[in-house]
């Protein structure tokens, strides 16, 4: 009884700030456009600060952990073929179909994955949170401007498309973070006192922020019906995508407790704000990915709390399929 005690209050102040988020924004009338300046402090200022929180303290060893890069990354992929597959079966059109493989795919691995699993397993999960957090983007940011070019959404040569793909790679706020905190962490660099502190608050509002505006945004755009792929999308995010990882890891090699944990909990998270934002980007299926977003986030609240427990809190599931 303790175990569930402790996990409904690890859970509740994350699924309560997206509530909170998702009240606020059916009940108090405010433009919409009043959230540009916020999703702009959480990408370019509060995560950034979190990442390079993460990464400065931690040995370069833990961070070139290559085959729970490509082990983790191809459990990825495999979850977004699927369901890129499954959004094709349903539209027949590339570009909705790429929508849905990320909806499909890519977790809520900025907003809520590292604080959760920070707080379920301890500092020992932070390397693992933050390689597939980067090599996640990685994989995801490149292949769908890529395909959305394919599809005739970006008009423009094959080469200039790999030139803007590259660029904002290098230039993404995560990705520049990142290399920043490598760096600290390669010249055992500290920040100032007064900056480390600035640093510290903007880290610690990056994920009630995030939720909030999680919630907001679902609010703002009601599903008036359930398209016909979501409980399948659903699916393949929420129990499918963590057994790849799982069954993946274990293949692989032995990674301990706290890694394929971990991994297995960044994959099992709802999907993330950032499909409904390349749906607006790209102008294609805005319905569909609030509806992933919508439904996702509320079958989560048993599918983690199932993955949590039988992990974190009681261990039935052994971390290595394959001892």
């Amino acid at each position: 009884m303790s175990d569930l005690v402790g996990l409904f209050n690890l859970l509740v102040p994350f699924f309560g700030l997206i509530g909170l988020g998702f009240f606020c924004g059916r009940v108090v009338k405010q433009p919409e456009a009043g959230l540009a300046w916020m999703q702009f402090f959480l990408i370019y200022v509060a995560l950034p600060c979190l990442f390079y929180r993460l990464i400065a303290d931690k040995p370069l060893n833990e961070l070139a952990n290559w085959p729970f890069i490509a082990a983790t990354t191809f459990s990825t992929a495999c979850a977004f073929v699927l369901s890129f597959a499954t959004g094709w079966r349903y539209t027949r059109d590339m570009a909705q179909s790429v929508v849905q493989g990320v909806a499909g795919s890519y977790s809520n691995i900025g907003y809520m994955g590292p604080p959760l699993i920070l707080a379920a397993i301890g500092t020992a999960a932070s390397a693992p949170v933050v390689l597939i957090f980067v090599f996640d983007n990685l994989f995801l940011f490149s292949v769908v401007p890529l395909l959305m070019s394919m599809a005739g959404l970006d008009k423009l040569t094959l080469p200039a498309t790999i030139r803007r793909i590259v660029w904002r790679v290098l230039t993404h706020p995560f990705n520049v973070a990142t290399a920043a905190g490598i760096a600290a962490s390669y010249l055992h660099l500290r920040l100032p006192q007064s900056l480390d502190q600035i640093v510290t608050w903007l880290s610690g509002a990056a994920a009630p922020c995030a939720l909030f505006i999680l919630g907001v945004t679902v609010a703002l755009r009601p599903m008036r019906q359930m398209p016909g792929e979501v409980p399948i999308l659903v699916f393949i995010k929420l129990i499918l995508h963590p057994l790849l990882v799982w069954v993946v890891l274990s293949a692989v090699g032995d990674f301990g407790p706290a890694w394929t944990y971990a991994a297995m909990i960044m994959a099992a998270l709802p999907p993330a704000l950032n499909i409904f934002v390349i749906s607006t980007q790209y102008n294609v299926g805005v319905e569909r990915a609030s509806a992933c977003i919508l439904i996702g986030t509320l079958v989560s609240m048993f599918t983690l709390t199932g993955i949590l427990y039988l992990t974190t809190k009681t261990g039935a599931l052994p971390y290595d399929l394959f001892p």
